[in-house]
């Protein structure tokens, strides 16, 4: 591989919300995007870069939703993780059928269907060219999988985290209902959080902040577009240290 066609990054994760994988439908995983999303991964893998990914579980069922209606927080956050484990075999399963290895590794102990999330064990398999997909969050409740995401992002020393999301970058407002809304190519984590725009919740801005993860939101709907970033190209927002 020539030297202006080599990735722009060696190590990434991955952000994609439960949502994501519900494409057009009212509830669940939409098959030819759950496809569609594992031959993107598949592609970077295969260009040598080191993948993990990080699932929402919001198509299936979302815990914050259900603890607003009355349930325990707990049990409902629980029952969230369990959400994200579902996405993960799926995602898993659609990378292998793309002749990728992957592992899923749980935050919760659901060792007769993946694998526990061990650190050392999660960098090898990278290492080793094999795609990660962490499930069941932080593995704690009142924590969200976007904070899951930029604790995995820096406990695995990735180069960028990615938020792959409906839209493509961070907006002033929200442009599915404003076609006026503004969109921003760079913002800080500070601008991020004074401003409240929602990127992510504020506890893995934080993160992110305080341990110097960039942070790259795109479209996962824009086919071609994680490739593009990867490549080096001005894809989306990007949120770092100002």
């Amino acid at each position: 591989m020539s030297d202006d066609k080599r990735p722009a990054y060696k190590r990434i994760l991955l952000k994609l919300s439960g949502e994501a994988l519900m494409g057009d439908l009212d509830f669940g995983i939409c098959p030819n995007i759950l496809a569609r999303v594992a031959r993107e991964v598949s592609e970077l893998s295969r260009l040598g870069v080191e993948v993990a990914i990080v699932i929402g579980g919001g198509n299936i069922f979302r815990g914050a939703g259900m603890a607003q209606g009355g349930m325990d927080r707990v049990t409902a956050d629980h029952m969230g993780m369990l959400a994200t484990v579902m996405n993960a075999l799926a995602m898993q399963d659609a990378l292998e059928r793309e002749g990728k290895f992957c592992r899923v590794m749980s935050a919760l102990k659901i060792n007769q269907i993946c694998e526990d999330y061990i650190r050392r064990r999660a960098v090898r398999h990278l290492e080793k060219g094999r795609i990660v997909v962490f499930a069941a969050g932080t593995g704690n409740p009142f924590f969200t999988t976007d904070t899951a995401a930029s604790l995995r992002a820096i406990e695995m020393n990735t180069d960028v985290m990615i938020k792959a999301t409906k839209v493509d970058g961070v907006y002033d407002s929200d442009p599915m209902t404003n076609p006026d809304a503004r969109r921003y190519e760079r913002l800080t984590y500070e601008e991020v959080l004074t401003r409240r725009l929602g990127v992510m919740d504020a506890t893995a801005i934080v993160m992110c902040r305080d341990n110097d993860m960039p942070l790259r939101v795109i479209n996962i709907f824009k086919e071609g577009d994680l490739l593009r970033l990867i490549m080096g190209e001005n894809v989306g927002t990007l949120v770092e240290r100002g």
